[in-house]
């Protein structure tokens, strides 16, 4: 009985604790250690900007939606890029297009990738991507490019309407803005989502990527219904 009691306190007392100790570490994670953790995370040989927990998620994202067309704004290095072309190599098909307005130079060469630079929003680039999905029966898009608020919604709309039934739209970096870290960004993808999901119902929340008590993109794991 007295075991019983003291287990039933402890697990009180966590649930307690669990949501101070998950976002101290997301501090401690994302500023007080960030040179040698998310900022030196690296992918044969080209730094993703990612946390290991997100790009855990996204493997098994791909296996089991299987896309066959990932498009990706925010290209900067493109370690993501080359990460997901891998991927699809495991899988077995798809392609990856991805879009930055000023990429870095010497971006990973490989024959599932295709790039374009030029802004995310301008017509030209989402006429381009509309032939990029040209018979692509299942098609996903990850939005890592400008992370401010009218930027990400904008996005949004725009990007929204390429994500087939069954398959994901990634908001990436839901976590600036005091969410919990990097309070001074202002409002940003978080904010985004929140209009977002109020005017668009297609689109649902999928927790089961957060279930590693750390995600970069909280509340940003939306799969189309």
């Amino acid at each position: 009985m007295l075991k019983r009691a003291a287990m039933g306190v402890k697990s009180v007392f966590w649930r307690f604790l669990d949501p101070f100790a998950r976002r101290l570490f997301h501090k401690l994670y994302y500023h007080h250690y960030r040179t040698q953790t998310w900022e030196d995370t690296w992918w044969q040989g080209v730094r993703v900007l990612k946390s290991p927990n997100d790009l855990w998620s996204y493997q098994e994202i791909l296996y089991e939606t299987r896309p066959d067309l990932i498009i990706e704004t925010g290209t900067f290095n493109g370690g993501s890029t080359l990460y997901f072309a891998h991927l699809l190599d495991l899988v077995g098909h798809g392609k990856i297009a991805s879009v930055d307005l000023d990429p870095q130079d010497n971006l990973p060469i490989h024959p599932r990738i295709v790039y374009r630079k030029d802004s995310s929003t301008s017509q030209d680039t989402l006429d381009w991507l509309r032939e990029e999905c040209r018979g692509a029966d299942r098609v996903m898009v990850v939005l890592d490019s400008d992370h401010s608020r009218e930027h990400v919604l904008t996005e949004l709309r725009a990007y929204s309407g390429f994500v087939t039934p069954g398959c994901y739209l990634v908001v990436e970096d839901g976590n600036v803005n005091g969410h919990p870290v990097y309070r001074e960004h202002g409002p940003g993808p978080t904010e985004a989502l929140a209009q977002f999901l109020a005017e668009d119902h297609r689109f649902r929340p999928d927790s089961r990527r957060e279930r590693f008590l750390m995600t970069f993109n909280p509340g940003g794991w939306l799969r189309r219904v």
